[in-house]
């Protein structure tokens, strides 16, 4: 089968947006991580908690410096393969990046090179300032980009001028109720990403350094000094596991407030994250479906009346079906599909929500077992916080690829359809770079995953005074 720079262009965005977006949740989060712990170090004078803030910001410097890159990289796409969508957005687009770029990742920059070189020069709350800064422009950085995401799913402020979207009101850009639904979202979910890592690393160190599990699968107790490793890694988990329950649960409760706008604002998907063909008053949401998704499932786990009160808090509430959604909008847009691909945005919803269920029991397991005098001491428990490590990244990638392949066939929501913003460029130019990235980002992820893992082995109490040795990148051991 032979694939069209339209096909090749869409699996390279994809490709370059899941790599970069990778990153981003576990730069915010480990960088909100680091900055409590360095807090809690500089407010108790306490040297354990000094440590740790420096042992995970070493994850956090890895993690900060393939997300610069990547993302650097994304921005090029526009201009490579997607020159007639910046034509049209450009004007409104403009002003957000400009900002992101101008404000939130000078003040990144700008913070974590002071926060690196700065530990033995500066004051010790002044550093401790910087860290807090540099969190704060990931999440400032986060806000801006969004704001251009959310103006996409959802165009405010604006009015078409020539072919051409034109700025009219930056502030309703600003205020568009996507873009604090999903920032919330997005936000929230880093900082349980960020955890579920502390979490895993904390809990597998605390069993390393104990030498192992009895047959029993518990921990000898035994005492240690409150300074050791072994220690610190257990008030490191305490701590991220309280961190994860809250953002997950919190992080659900907006996913449900999204939820209710896409109802609104975009019903068809809706109605496919459910394959639900047909409008249907107190509409079931199924758990599971084996087999045909088009309405002959072999078997299927449903909730009645579950769809509904997702859409509208509504027990009875009416849901729109794929059906008569796909005929309001050829009669109000033109002849043409509006269906997005079903399977792919059933099963990413499913995913997404599945691996959101798994992290709260996780985090639940592991502030219940913290709390009782065998702290951490159970080996499934080490086992299920290191596999726990991955549940974010599924959900983040799975809630991307819903929240754009839903959207489909726009680019930008009822004004533009993804087939016409992309490059009069030929399928062989795209499929050369297409391959080039894709051979490049394995690398670079190879070598950051060994770098991380590298850095997680490393003795809490024998990290050098100042990180420096990581200079501004955090690539060099």
């Amino acid at each position: 089968m032979r694939l069209s720079a339209l096909s090749l262009a869409r699996w390279q965005f994809g490709v370059v947006t899941i790599f970069h977006f990778f990153f981003v949740p576990v730069t915010i989060g480990l960088g909100f991580m680091t900055a409590i712990m360095q807090t809690l170090a500089w407010r108790r004078e306490d040297e354990t908690w000094d440590r740790l803030s420096r042992f995970f910001g070493r994850l956090f410097l890895v993690s900060m410096a393939v997300g610069v890159v990547t993302g650097i990289v994304l921005e090029f796409q526009f201009g490579l393969n997607w020159s007639s969508y910046s034509i049209f957005v450009g004007n409104v687009f403009g002003a957000p990046l400009a900002i992101e770029g101008l404000l939130a990742f000078f003040l990144e920059s700008t913070f974590i090179g002071l926060w690196v070189f700065g530990r033995d020069r500066l004051p010790p709350g002044l550093h401790l300032a910087t860290i807090w800064l540099t969190t704060a422009g990931t999440i400032l950085s986060a806000f801006f980009i969004l704001a251009a995401n959310a103006w996409m799913q959802h165009p405010v402020g604006y009015k078409v001028v020539h072919g051409q979207a034109v700025l009219t009101n930056f502030w309703a850009v600003l205020s568009n109720p996507t873009l604090w639904a999903s920032f919330t979202h997005t936000v929230l979910g880093a900082l349980a990403t960020g955890a579920a890592m502390v979490l895993g690393v904390s809990i597998w160190r605390v069993h390393r350094e104990s030498g192992g599990v009895g047959s029993a699968g518990v921990e000898p107790l035994s005492e240690e000094p409150a300074g050791d490793e072994r220690e610190g890694f257990r008030r490191a988990a305490m701590l991220t596991a309280v961190v994860m329950l809250v953002s997950v649960v919190l992080t659900a409760v907006t996913g449900d407030l999204q939820a209710r706008l896409m109802d609104s604002q975009q019903p068809m998907k809706m109605a496919a994250a459910e394959a639900l063909y047909n409008t249907t008053k107190g509409a079931s949401f199924s758990i599971l479906t084996i087999g045909n998704l088009h309405g002959s499932p072999v078997y299927q786990i449903r909730v009645p009346h579950l769809l509904s009160l997702i859409a509208d808090l509504d027990w009875n509430g009416q849901v729109q079906g794929i059906n008569q959604l796909q005929k309001a909008e050829s009669e109000k847009y033109g002849r043409g599909s509006y269906v997005p691909v079903i399977w792919l945005t059933y099963w990413s919803f499913r995913a997404m929500a599945g691996a959101g269920v798994l992290m709260i029991l996780l985090a639940l397991w592991a502030v219940w077992l913290g709390r009782r005098k065998r702290q951490f001491a159970n080996r499934w428990l080490k086992r299920a916080a290191l596999g726990g490590i991955a549940l974010p990244f599924v959900a983040n990638t799975a809630g991307w690829i819903f929240t754009e392949i839903g959207r489909q066939p726009w680019i930008v929501y009822g004004l533009m359809k993804t087939g016409s913003g992309v490059s009069n460029v030929p399928a062989a130019d795209v499929a050369g770079t297409l391959i080039t990235f894709v051979v490049v980002y394995l690398a670079l992820g190879t070598v950051s995953a060994w770098l991380m893992a590298r850095a997680a082995t490393r003795d809490l109490f024998a990290v050098e005074q100042a990180p420096e040795d990581v200079a501004t990148a955090g690539l060099v051991y």
